[in-house]
């Protein structure tokens, strides 16, 4: 059976809470390929590692992200007395053990999270992600040698590849009830890798890893 990539779904999000250094480490642990997580600004420009724009539904405060300093959000019980880290502290978890996918959840992080990477120097694999094709084309202007993954949604553009091939990006990110031998043929025909999220029931892990898809984005990596 073809080998495919095990991705932490914001860390390993279903045995630690998401997107914490707790997260991280487990996922590091399991011995993953990669982890992704995802980012956001800070009201003083502090990138931080959360997926909603607001803290309700991860912490044990209320609120919008971009209105809190670094300082609040430090403050903030994320779940198991973890806090919610910087852009920094999880590339420093992540170290030398595995790859980083960065999801840019909105406009305006792509230049900082560039910069971060190369003043942090980390060198393992890393893929900037996002739904938003104009900030990844601003990470592309930023740094031309970047690795990038264009993320749809369930329901797929009428071409799906095209901003792929406009970005020149190596990946593509898809959600697994999307995915179709077609549309895999399609992207490996123009040499692109294809990732799958979320997907962590054992028998859909089982039909991505039958239809060839290159990498599996789970909670439960340990399942891949």
């Amino acid at each position: 059976m073809p080998s495919v990539l095990r991705i932490g779904h914001r860390g390993a999000s279903g045995h630690a809470p998401e997107n914490t250094l707790a997260s991280i480490w487990k996922a590091r642990s399991l011995h993953v390929d990669f982890i992704e997580v995802d980012l956001r600004e800070t009201s003083d420009g502090h990138l931080v590692l959360l997926h909603d724009d607001t803290i309700d539904r991860t912490t044990n405060k209320s609120g919008t992200l971009a209105e809190m300093s670094l300082e609040q959000v430090q403050r903030l019980d994320a779940g198991n007395w973890q806090r919610i880290p910087t852009l920094e502290e999880a590339l420093d978890v992540a170290g030398h053990a595995m790859g980083v996918i960065l999801e840019l959840k909105v406009e305006g992080i792509g230049n900082e999270a560039c910069a971060i990477v190369k003043r942090t120097g980390f060198s393992g694999p890393l893929i900037y992600a996002s739904f938003l094709i104009a900030e990844l084309h601003r990470v592309r202007q930023a740094d031309p040698e970047a690795r990038i993954m264009v993320l749809h949604h369930r329901r797929l553009p009428p071409d799906p590849i095209a901003d792929v091939l406009a970005l020149n990006a190596a990946y593509v990110g898809f959600h697994y009830s999307s995915v179709t031998p077609a549309l895999l043929q399609t992207s490996h025909d123009l040499g692109r890798q294809v990732f799958t999220y979320t997907v962590n029931e054992r028998h859909d892990i089982q039909r991505m890893r039958d239809l060839g898809v290159d990498g599996i984005i789970s909670d439960y990596p340990d399942r891949i």
